[in-house]
């Protein structure tokens, strides 16, 4: 079976809800076990029930990855279970704001969740993976590469997950240990509705197809496609890929001009 990701282990973070869900049931389909770093554990506990029922292996860890110490405990926990194959650094915050309405504890926020919180986990695991080989995912975005309106904090976070991947793929090589990321466009999740109710309350609908047409293909990309493209990377099947983004963007990137 191809992606077959039997008597793997991965950790997915913020895999309680949105794309995050969609990774962490996607992962324990094709065999992984799969444990869940999330800070919202309702959240976790959902996707969990999802999993087994499904016939999947999942555990839950409330986490907030913003705090090494608490990354540390977490992943040194796993560890004693045994190992850990993969890393998908998907949890991640927005903000909505030019650098101008972007207030020093919005900048910190977004930094300490989005980037601080992907290298406390990078940071945790690749000690264990320098022995072992291993795959680091990343969840980039079309904000790395390209101007987004109004997401000055967002963008430049998601910039620094870019690189991040680069010098990680490029220093951890002949370890073995493959980084990637993925650049998402506007993916329909929980949050954009969330984000829709409270800013055009009555518009919900003109607003969310207005949304969906700034992508060329006409739509919003949908979590389980990310996921899907998440499933190839962790997998043997890219066993020849390292040090490189992906977009899936429904053509946001190349065909916007």
């Amino acid at each position: 079976m191809k992606f077959n990701l039997e008597n793997k282990v991965a950790i997915i973070t913020g895999g309680g809800s949105g794309i995050g869900k969609a990774i962490s049931k996607t992962l324990a389909q094709q065999g992984a076990l799969v444990h869940i770093l999330e800070l919202n554990i309702d959240n976790a506990k959902e996707t969990q029930v999802e999993i087994e029922k499904e016939g999947g292996q999942a555990k839950i860890h409330q986490c907030n990855i913003a705090v090494q110490e608490e990354v540390r405990n977490t992943i040194g926990n796993i560890l004693t279970e045994g190992t850990i194959d993969i890393l998908v650094n998907n949890a991640g915050v927005a903000h909505v704001g030019n650098v101008e309405n972007t207030l020093e504890s919005d900048f910190d926020r977004v930094y300490n969740v989005n980037v601080k919180g992907a290298y406390n986990c990078i940071f945790n695991v690749i000690p264990h993976m320098k022995k072992t080989g291993g795959v680091i995912l990343n969840m980039a975005s079309v904000a790395s590469s390209v101007a987004v309106p109004d997401r000055f904090a967002y963008s430049v976070s998601k910039g620094a997950i870019l690189t991040m991947t680069y010098s990680v793929a490029k220093d951890y090589i002949d370890f073995g240990i493959r980084c990637n990321s993925i650049s998402p466009a506007r993916i329909h999740t929980p949050f954009v509705d969330g984000f829709l109710e409270k800013n055009y309350p009555g518009r919900e609908a003109e607003m969310f197809e207005r949304l969906s047409k700034t992508q060329p293909i006409g739509r919003m990309g949908k979590p389980e496609e990310v996921a899907d493209l998440a499933l190839f990377l962790c997998s043997d099947e890219a066993a020849f890929i390292t040090g490189t983004d992906f977009p899936i963007d429904g053509g946001f990137i190349k065909l916007n001009g």
